[in-house]
């Protein structure tokens, strides 16, 4: 006979089963005192706790405050333990009699109930601190030490913002691609299509970084591939025919606004660089002597520092500029704010005041007019003018061969442009 302890209404084995006055086998079939709602609501509260059995180990322990909670008694490697199911009412009975059954059931296969469930109280305590938005800040603190650039960590943080707003609370392991989809949805029925496209990759960033630091198994986003609306790729107005061209440059020379206005101008189509990389440029980056612009990696797409050959066209600019702005620390301070730089849609309006729209002429458009008149005149090798326009080489060796191997041509290819512009 298995071992038995005293309980109420009879004798109990070692789950609390009633053995004895009314006959029960382990079939689990209730006995005649087997407690019903209406005698758990009758039960009142004493001066001391005391206990009231179900069967199969579930009993109601009542407090002196009048609590009604279930515990199920067990025996596990030769000790008595006790398992919680939570208050009466709370916790119905049928509900503690399954939650029993469960424990039980789990016993059977050599499995603790009670280490069972602080098994899963701890890794619903880990999911609910690995939400989406948890593992984003963490994805995103980990770009800012990568040195990503402002701009972009500024895009990130917007568009994960709005799959916070959707989904951050969640756990990042129970976002399916159903719910990543729904948010970029959004997106599109408001014609953004880019924005869609854009949301995805930085989303699927974060679940990829969530899988490397084991937070979460997949990418939900991989599915989606396919799933959205193409955009519409539209390239940056660009000028790239000679008579044009030479309209275009008479047109900035006699440009009548401000006198910074016109020399950023100017500057933008002998570098050849991002509107931002000239923009944001102080003048501890000039080094007069060696004819050379060192633009700082933080400020380059490719997150590298690059040099850029200073042409005579160029110098000439830079110190008629340096009697307008060599006060400030920035080439070209804003009129507004003097700490902050001029902004692109200063170029961009002035371009318009000039005549040229939108689609005919952008400050970025000076990239591709370089780019299309210095390969069509078969004068350069194609890779120094892609260095020259810092454009990012994927190979890395290739990148730092081309870097040092093409500086003598670019720095003819410079003075070769500003003849050109100057035509």
């Amino acid at each position: 006979m298995s071992e038995a302890v005293q309980c109420r209404g009879g004798i109990s084995d070692e789950f609390g089963g009633i053995i004895g006055g009314t006959v029960r086998s382990r079939q689990h079939r209730e006995p005649a005192i087997a407690l019903t709602d209406a005698k758990l609501r009758a039960l009142k509260p004493k001066g001391k706790p005391y206990k009231v059995a179900d069967f199969s180990g579930l009993y109601v322990l009542v407090n002196p405050s009048g609590s009604r909670l279930w515990r199920f008694k067990y025996r596990s490697s030769g000790r008595e333990k006790l398992l919680s199911f939570g208050q009466y009412p709370e916790v119905g009975l049928q509900e503690a009699r399954i939650m029993r059954d469960e424990a039980r059931a789990n016993h059977a296969k050599g499995i603790d109930p009670a280490q069972l469930k602080q098994d899963e109280k701890r890794t619903s305590i880990e999911k609910g601190g690995n939400t989406f938005a948890n593992v984003a800040a963490a994805h995103v603190a980990k770009k800012v030490k990568e040195g990503l650039a402002e701009i972009t960590l500024k895009k990130v943080r917007w568009m994960l913002a709005m799959a916070n707003a959707d989904f951050g609370d969640m756990p990042i392991a129970d976002v399916t691609a159903p719910i990543v989809l729904k948010t970029l949805k959004k997106r599109e029925k408001q014609g953004h299509y880019e924005t869609a496209k854009r949301m995805r990759s930085v989303i699927g960033g974060v679940f990829r970084y969530g899988i490397a630091t084991g937070v979460c198994d997949n990418d939900p986003t991989f599915a989606l591939k396919g799933a959205l609306i193409r955009p519409t790729v539209t390239h940056r107005a660009a000028i790239t025919d000679k008579k044009e061209l030479g309209g275009l440059m008479r047109a900035i020379r006699a440009y009548s606004g401000q006198t910074t206005t016109r020399i950023a101008l100017e500057l933008l189509a002998l570098f050849a660089t991002r509107p931002g990389e000239l923009r944001k440029a102080s003048w501890s980056e000039f080094d007069f002597d060696a004819h050379i612009w060192n633009v700082p990696a933080p400020r380059m797409k490719s997150r590298k520092p690059h040099s850029v050959p200073l042409s005579s066209h160029v110098l000439k600019l830079l110190h008629e500029l340096k009697k307008q702005t060599g006060w400030s620390d920035l080439l070209f301070p804003s009129q507004r704010i003097p700490k902050n730089p001029i902004s692109e849609n200063t170029l961009n309006q002035a371009l318009r005041r000039m005549g040229f729209t939108a689609k005919q002429m952008t400050s970025h458009g000076f990239r591709a007019t370089f780019s299309t008149f210095a390969n069509e005149s078969g004068l350069w090798n194609p890779d120094a003018i892609e260095v020259y326009c810092a454009r990012q080489d994927r190979n890395a060796v290739r990148r730092a061969y081309n870097r040092s191997q093409y500086w003598e041509e670019r720095v003819k290819m410079a003075e070769w442009w500003g003849e050109e512009l100057n035509r």
